[in-house]
């Protein structure tokens, strides 16, 4: 009988461990991240014993790490990057040596040698972006303070990591290993320079050859090497930081920020994201089986007294630093808790120093261990945390109260997001009379609804049970004024496939948004910028010198064409080439259209007699003929 391969035979244990694992850890309510992390324990080596190389697999599994920074830089724009300096060197800075000072006088107490206590409190201090931004990500706290706050010491980590590493040798060669000579102060200069180089040339190639690049080979019209294309553009950033002894994630995340004001981001993300979840689980599922637990098996009090020490120290520092910085209450104790676990960048960090004899191969494995278990513990206490503590937490006098739906509602009418948009829905349908729910993810949005006499519910409306609370089983209509166009398409999905007797009023953000809630089934979609760029047009024209009249009938006859323009170039909104094609054309035949329209206005002037087409009564379609108003609003974008 023939042994199949080995990469064959690994990938089968992979998958079917991921989809046994992960379904039954998210319906006991645990979570994917879980799910991921007990599969690596099951087929591992303290497991079932599947799989032995476990380290080979923990380093190519980390290019899902890769995956996803370079999916956080494409939502950076460089100067919301440059805006966050001051974040991410302060905060960062602050929590790195905090962190580290009270590791190592925890250890210079316990009687460790000095290298061994400075060593373990760097890599200590360092916290896991993987399970980070993943889990705010799926609390849908990234674009809060706490969220911007974690990312940011979460980049400073990163760049941290690399002076972390570049002092190993040298407290190696102090320590004596043969192994490990002192460089001398040219060659640290030399590595100096080699890093600003090569982070300049991504810098400066993504600014000058990437989008020429990408824009080269998408005109060759083929969807499976724009994937390539962009698979290799971060594997080749990867790999020119690993030459120079930098971070890879580090390297994709600025490639991200490069491009993305690109008119090729969502097309990026859009092919890298499917190759990033499976690789962010395989890595889960590698730190799962990277657990030694001979060394927890050796010495458990030794191991429980390392792991309570440095997260109970990391956990004391960052909730300081949230204080100091004044991140929200309610959003403190998940900071926290994110970053006081241990990171992947420790594995590095105690593998490299027991190779140059900073310490021995026991204590990496002692330290490793530590880490390991931290980042399985971490999603657990998230869990505890979000059943037990956040709820009593919230309860505290001295803070002010985020009212949460604890009974079922009956309002026919549920808004889910109450910022500028929701608030004037809002407003509207309470003057009539009309009863509401009202749900918004936002703390600071909550106080200023209830000191204008408002009544917000918080919570998240892209939560299956919240919208189930929220009455949407019973209710006719969800207006979704959510801010962010992604969690807008997901509350629309859910409601759709859930809830699809609810009528669904939506914003979009852009046509382009407008068409994605079209492909859901949304048809009452309004674009958010629309009808007042259209007053402003209608002013500006006003102040040039055109009757109020005629500046009307313009502005509406501009306003149905876009309507019936929208439509038709909505099926085509897959198709760049055809889409831009169709757009082209309507505003083509439009200008057309108005430039003799203004010819026979002029002629008839001339001769005595006032133009029909601006009796600024009825509207006009695309055709010049007149329509009805009630047909405006079919379907407006």
């Amino acid at each position: 009988m023939e042994h199949a391969p080995t990469w064959l035979t690994y990938g089968f244990l992979y998958l079917a461990a991921a989809v046994l694992a992960v379904p039954i850890a998210k319906a006991l309510g645990l979570g994917a991240i879980i799910g991921y992390l007990a599969a690596g324990i099951a087929i591992g080596p303290w497991g079932l014993g599947l799989v032995s190389n476990v380290q080979d697999i923990l380093h190519f599994a980390e290019f899902g790490v890769v995956l996803m920074l370079f999916l956080v830089g494409l939502e950076l724009q460089p100067s919301r990057l440059w805006a966050l300096r001051r974040p991410i060197f302060g905060m960062g800075s602050a929590q790195v040596l905090g962190c580290a000072a009270v590791l190592f006088g925890l250890g210079a107490v316990a009687g460790l040698p000095w290298r061994t206590s400075l060593v373990g409190a760097l890599g200590l201090a360092l916290s896991s972006t993987a399970i980070a931004l993943q889990s705010l990500s799926e609390r849908n706290l990234l674009r809060t303070q706490s969220g911007q706050a974690g990312f940011s010491i979460l980049l400073f980590q990163d760049v941290a990591a690399i002076p972390i590493l570049a002092l190993l040798p040298l407290l190696g060669a102090a320590a004596g290993g043969a192994d490990s000579p002192l460089h001398a102060p040219g060659d640290l200069a030399l590595e100096a320079l080699k890093i600003v180089g090569v982070v300049g040339a991504i810098i400066l190639g993504g600014r000058l050859l990437l989008r020429p690049v990408l824009r080269w080979i998408a005109k060759s019209r083929t969807p499976e090497i724009f994937t390539a294309a962009a698979l290799l553009l971060v594997v080749g950033l990867a790999y020119l930081m690993v030459l120079a002894g930098l971070s890879m994630a580090l390297g994709a995340f600025l490639g991200g920020v490069l491009l993305a004001e690109s008119e090729y981001r969502r097309e990026l993300e859009a092919d890298i994201e499917p190759f990033k979840g499976l690789l962010l689980g395989l890595f889960f599922i590698a730190v799962g089986m990277s657990i030694d637990f001979g060394v927890i098996l050796r010495s458990p009090g030794v191991m429980a007294a390392v792991l309570a020490a440095f997260l109970a120290a990391k956990a004391l520092v960052i909730y300081l630093l949230a204080r100091q910085v004044d991140i929200p209450y309610q959003e403190r104790p998940v900071f926290t808790l994110l970053l006081a676990q241990g990171g992947e960048f420790a594995f590095v960090v105690f593998q490299a120093a027991a190779g140059a004899q900073v310490f021995s191969a026991e204590t990496a494995s002692l330290l490793i261990g530590a880490v390991a278990l931290s980042m399985l513990l971490s999603p657990l206490l998230l869990v505890l945390l979000d059943r037990v503590l956040l709820r009593r937490y919230a309860q505290l006098k001295s803070a002010p109260q985020a009212e949460e739906i604890s009974e079922p509602q009956e309002a026919p009418i549920i808004i889910a997001g109450f910022g500028r948009y929701g608030q004037i829905v809002s407003r509207v349908l309470l003057a009539q009379g009309f009863p509401t729910t009202v749900l918004d993810h936002s703390v600071e949005m909550l106080e200023v609804a209830r000191t204008f006499g408002y009544r917000v519910f918080y919570g998240d409306a892209t939560r299956l049970d919240l919208l189930r609370i929220a009455g949407a089983e019973h209710a006719r209509i969800l207006v979704i004024a959510v801010d962010d166009a992604e969690q807008s398409l997901k509350l629309a999905k859910l409601a759709r496939e859930h809830f699809p007797h609810l009528q669904i009023v939506a914003r979009a953000r852009d046509v382009t948004h407008w068409n994605k809630l079209r492909d859901l089934g949304v048809t009452l979609v309004q674009r958010e910028l629309f009808e007042s760029s259209l007053q402003s047009a209608h002013t500006v024209l006003e102040l040039m010198g055109l009757p109020a009249a005629q500046a009307t009938a313009i502005t509406q006859r501009f306003r149905t064409h876009n309507i019936a323009l929208a439509d038709r170039m909505y099926p085509h909104h897959k198709d760049r080439a055809k889409f831009i094609a169709v757009a082209r054309e309507g505003r083509n035949q439009f200008a057309e259209q108005m430039a003799r329209e203004r010819q026979e206005s002029a002629a008839l002037k001339a001769a005595g007699q006032e133009y029909p087409g601006y009796g600024g009564v009825g509207d006009a379609g695309e055709s010049g003929e007149p329509t009805q108003s009630k047909d405006l609003n079919k379907n407006r974008p």
